[in-house]
């Protein structure tokens, strides 16, 4: 199984991910800015101080992985931004190392136009969600653009609404666009999405939409 490195892993979508990668077998090096927050113990998982805004930390994090997954978002709405430059650093750390599989978690409303969406929909929720959450968009399209310029093996994961609730396993998934009033998934169906497809070579230089 390839050795991960997990950026977010503190975060509601990452808390998921890291026992869900250790049950299947990987060897998991997690990173937060205060490790204390993981209180989650295997011999297969490491936990390191880093921040994925600082470069020398992300290439430590990175060293000795063979795919990085991320699910970072900003802490807060006062934040600058995080997505677009953390994950460059990522990119930029990966391409020094020689990893090439990247996962990192987007969001549905983030194209301008998406072919999985209702039209009222489009000119409705999506209207306002991209109004109020602008600045949290417009990270995640930098973010997007850094992946799809890089020459790694990336897969961008983009969820609607994301939900508390037990996974499912009975979730949609389509390559390229969003899923057609795929308005919900939870963080738990998101997390097992992710590690999905790492293995998984359709994957590779797209976006997934994701839902119910």
């Amino acid at each position: 199984m390839p050795r991960l490195t997990v950026f977010g892993a503190t975060g509601g979508v990452g808390a998921h991910l890291l026992p869900l990668a250790l049950a299947k077998g990987h060897e998991v090096t997690a990173v937060a800015r205060d490790p204390v927050k993981i209180t989650l113990r295997h011999d297969r998982l490491r936990v390191v101080c880093g921040d994925i805004l600082d470069r020398a930390s992300v290439e430590q994090a990175v060293s000795g992985a063979e795919a990085v997954l991320s699910t970072v978002g900003p802490r807060s709405r006062r934040d600058g931004p995080v997505c677009g430059p953390g994950v460059a650093h990522v990119i930029a750390a990966m391409r020094e190392v020689g990893i090439r599989r990247l996962v990192a978690v987007s969001a549905a409303p983030v194209p301008d136009h998406d072919a999985g969406e209702k039209v009222l929909y489009r000119l409705t929720i999506r209207k306002v969600l991209r109004a109020v959450l602008k600045d949290l968009y417009t990270d995640l399209a930098v973010m997007e653009g850094e992946a799809r310029r890089s020459d790694l093996d990336w897969t961008i994961v983009r969820p609607p609404r994301l939900t508390d609730k037990p996974a499912t396993g009975t979730y949609r998934t389509a390559l390229g666009r969003n899923v057609p009033g795929g308005h919900l998934i939870s963080r738990a169906d998101l997390a097992a999405e992710m590690l999905r497809t790492l293995t998984d070579p359709a994957t590779f230089r797209t976006t997934v939409g994701i839902g119910y």
